[in-house]
């Protein structure tokens, strides 16, 4: 298999495009186009020299990905479309870097763009059953969450703690949706109104409009030889049975997650482990998430993640710095471009361009993603 280099990354602003209180309207097109566009000044292509593209919508319509790619002119090449939930552009990253590793093209493009409206999004993933019962994100998030702090004795303070964290990186990251806003404290989260006990307000992710794309290639394609980040190893997996949609534990457990799979896959491929990482990014659509997704990667021991996010070992500064742009509490979350967004992220960190979220000497990073389903992605990326 080839090395494969990531040549260029775009990234729209998390935000509002709806035309409201003085905001400005964009189309779901002209996010995707403009990601695009972005990513290939970066890589200091044309866009005569993408070969294949994967482009990925939960809540676009149909046909996003072309549409999108339209509004540049239409390239002739395999345009496919990926909905995977939440990992929907990582999925398609994952494809274009096995699509160059194999010798099947040299230059892929991967991207995600998302318009979502404010409030609960439809849940699609449950069966009807459960959606009727109450069973939705919200719910299924808070289920876990319970169980969690009864088994480890983790606290909803420590919940609150995750979230201020991410939200105090956010504030330093130009294309996070809560960029230039108000930091917040443990006590305004704990105050914030309750969505499903224990899960409040300021603990669940802001959906967002966004787009994000990237370019990967074999290396002797890079126009720049300098400060190179490849993808090291790439892993997808899917839950085992005893797992519901979101891939937490509906019974006793007796089988991994989707998480412990892949980060299972991902270690071994990578040769690396999570002591080797100088940066990481988390999936956590709810706060809380952070806590048993950090030790499904095998960065802390069961029941630790608490104890670490107290003692500040995942700020910025810390032994292990994660979700340095704010994660999905600061970033948002615009599900079909949140996958790429973490990628991207670790990409600037490892050139050295992250500004003051910059961890110094990062030279090797690890993601994880997570989607209904339920589906786990995870890379591990080095310069």
């Amino acid at each position: 298999m080839r090395e494969v280099a990531i040549a260029g990354v775009g990234l729209v602003k998390f935000g509002r495009y709806d035309g409201q209180k003085g905001r400005p309207y964009r189309e779901i097109y002209e996010l995707g186009a403009e990601a695009i566009l972005k990513s290939l000044k970066y890589a200091d292509m044309e866009w005569k020299d993408i070969q294949v593209a994967y482009g990925a919508s939960m809540f676009g319509g149909l046909g996003v990905p072309n549409q999108c790619m339209s509004r540049l002119g239409m390239p002739g090449i395999p345009i496919t479309t990926i909905e995977g939930a939440c990992t929907s552009s990582q999925q398609g990253m994952r494809q274009a870097y096995l699509d160059i590793s194999n010798g099947l093209y040299d230059v892929g493009l991967s991207f995600g763009v998302e318009k979502i409206p404010p409030g609960l999004i439809a849940d699609t993933l449950a069966p009807e059953w459960m959606l009727m019962m109450g069973f939705n994100l919200p719910g299924m998030y808070a289920i876990e969450t319970r169980r969690y702090l009864e088994e480890t004795g983790a606290t909803e303070e420590d919940i609150a703690r995750i979230a201020v964290m991410e939200r105090k990186n956010a504030i330093i990251n130009p294309n996070a949706f809560w960029y230039q806003g108000p930091e917040i404290t443990v006590e305004e989260v704990l105050n914030s109104r309750m969505i499903a006990s224990p899960i409040r307000f300021l603990m669940a992710t802001a959906n967002a409009d966004g787009a994000a794309a990237v370019i990967v290639c074999s290396k002797n394609k890079l126009k720049s030889k300098g400060r190179t980040v490849t993808i090291a190893a790439s892993a997808h997996a899917t839950a085992p049975y005893g797992y519901n949609v979101l891939g937490m534990s509906s019974r006793e457990k007796v089988n991994p997650k989707s998480t412990e799979i892949a980060c299972k896959e991902i270690w071994e491929k990578s040769g690396y482990g999570p002591e080797d990482m100088d940066v990481i990014q988390i999936y956590e659509a709810m706060a809380s998430g952070f806590l048993w997704d950090a030790e499904d990667c095998g960065f802390c021991k069961p029941g630790e993640t608490a104890k670490l996010v107290r003692e500040g070992y995942f700020e910025i500064g810390g032994k292990m710095p994660a979700n340095t742009d704010g994660g999905l509490m600061g970033r948002a979350h615009p599900t079909g471009a949140t996958g790429l967004a973490q990628i991207i992220e670790l990409f600037l960190q490892l050139r050295g361009e992250a500004g003051p979220r910059q961890v110094p000497g990062a030279k090797i990073a690890f993601n994880h993603c997570h989607g209904g389903g339920p589906n786990a992605l995870c890379h591990v990326l080095k310069r």
